[in-house]
């Protein structure tokens, strides 16, 4: 890699930090305000394809290739940007995404045509009105072999060392119930950072409108004054699939909701839908969404060959069962619900599919589909703040309900 000397006083300025200064003044030096990128774009060359990242200042980076799909991943510092959310190709490039992936750390995921490698990266500084760029030129690997190597800049493992280690905000569990006990509610805004979900014709991504919803929930559970509610991303972040069931566990939580909103093939197809745990799916359509949803990891960027198959693991003790029970009574009674409230719902709307995020043994869960983005009118109302309140109404009304019952059947 070339540097300018610049580049290389910059370099040693940050390692020296990391060396010399105290962890807490290291991790506001890793903090100082978001860099900004301006633009990526992807050009073709004979025997390569290079991406270029724009930036307001220079940045250190990470970057990896993984396989099954094939992709090329880069961190950055956490960041804003100017770029588009979702991109289209070129070359070896089938298109790419990005989004904060943890706390102080953005990442861009680079879906590839085939096995690539990463043959030159090298940085270029902003001079002359031009903007900081990282350059990657990416080649084709013969005979199909995915290298997963690893490239860091200097200043890489330094930026690191100042970040926090977790984003997860997990209140202590709580005492055995009394009389004044309030019951705890996960809210899951599906997808975050650099997975976007789905995204509608006219650019919503899915992740916002998931997020917005589960806020209202929020809202409401704690205007009550009854219940707690805990949000497992309260931002435009990544969070595991396994790490958000495992929040509510460890908080002890209650019930666990997870939010999402489709899109498929057939822009004709509407409606709200709740699924619950199974490892028989209730039909076609439930195991293809589940297959889909189940992906988000890899959507993501994540490496994946030392993480344990959540789905395949099929859980039959008393405990599970139990629980799989009370999820099926909550998801009958929120379909109920939003039948009541005029919600428009998908034809047999309570389904069942081997869902990751719906794995815990021991909080009931459920997963909603608010609607389909590839519907048109599906989409205007999840875009609006009306039906927005309406859906987080009907759910929070469903949870006082369901609760209100549980708290019925330990007294008798």
């Amino acid at each position: 890699m070339r540097l300018s000397v610049g580049s290389v006083i910059y370099r040693l300025a940050v390692l020296l930090l990391a060396v010399l200064l105290p962890a807490g003044q290291m991790q506001l030096h890793a903090a100082e305000g978001p860099h900004r990128i301006t633009g990526i774009r992807t050009g073709q060359h004979e025997g390569f394809t290079r991406v270029v990242i724009e930036s307001d200042r220079e940045m250190p980076y990470s970057v990896f290739s993984l396989a099954g799909p094939d992709r090329l991943v880069i961190d950055l510092p956490e960041f804003d940007s100017a770029a588009p959310q979702a991109q289209q190709g070129g070359g070896l490039v089938a298109g790419l995404r990005y989004g904060l992936f943890r706390t102080g750390v953005g990442r861009i995921v680079i879906d590839t045509t085939g096995p690539v490698k990463a043959a030159r990266d090298f940085h270029l500084p902003g001079n002359g009105g031009k903007p900081h760029r990282i350059v990657l030129d990416l080649q084709a690997v013969p005979g199909g072999g995915f290298q997963s190597g690893k490239i860091q800049s200097d200043g890489w493992a330094a930026y690191v060392s100042g970040l926090r280690s977790d984003d997860r905000t997990i209140p202590a569990p709580p005492p055995p119930r009394t009389a004044d006990y309030k019951p705890l509610v996960v809210l899951d805004p599906g997808h975050g950072g650099p997975d976007p979900g789905a995204i509608s014709r006219t650019g919503a991504p899915e992740k916002i409108l998931t997020l917005a919803i589960a806020r209202l929930v929020r809202d409401r559970l704690q205007a009550t004054g009854r219940y707690r509610a805990l949000l497992t991303r309260d931002r435009d972040i990544y969070i595991p699939l396994r790490d958000r069931y495992r929040m509510a566990e460890e908080a002890g939580a209650d019930l666990f909701i997870s939010l999402h909103a489709d899109k498929i093939g057939r822009s004709n197809v509407r409606g709200a839908s709740v699924y619950t745990l199974s490892d028989k799916a209730s039909d076609k359509e439930a195991a293809m969404l589940a297959a889909k949803e189940n992906r988000s990891d890899l959507i993501a960027g994540m490496d994946l060959t030392t993480y344990e198959d959540v789905v395949a693991i099929v859980l039959l003790d008393f405990e599970q069962r139990a629980t799989m029970e009370q999820s099926h009574v909550f998801a009958e009674s929120l379909v109920d619900t939003f039948e009541k409230r005029g919600i428009t719902l998908l034809r047999n709307p309570h389904r069942f599919a081997g869902f990751a995020v719906l794995k815990s043994p021991a909080v009931p869960s459920v997963l909603v589909e608010m609607g389909y983005l590839s519907n048109r009118a599906d989409e205007r109302l999840l875009r609006s703040k009306s039906h927005q309140q309406k859906i987080a109404a009907a759910i929070a009304e469903t949870v006082k309900t369901y609760l209100s019952e549980q708290e019925r059947l330990r007294r008798s």
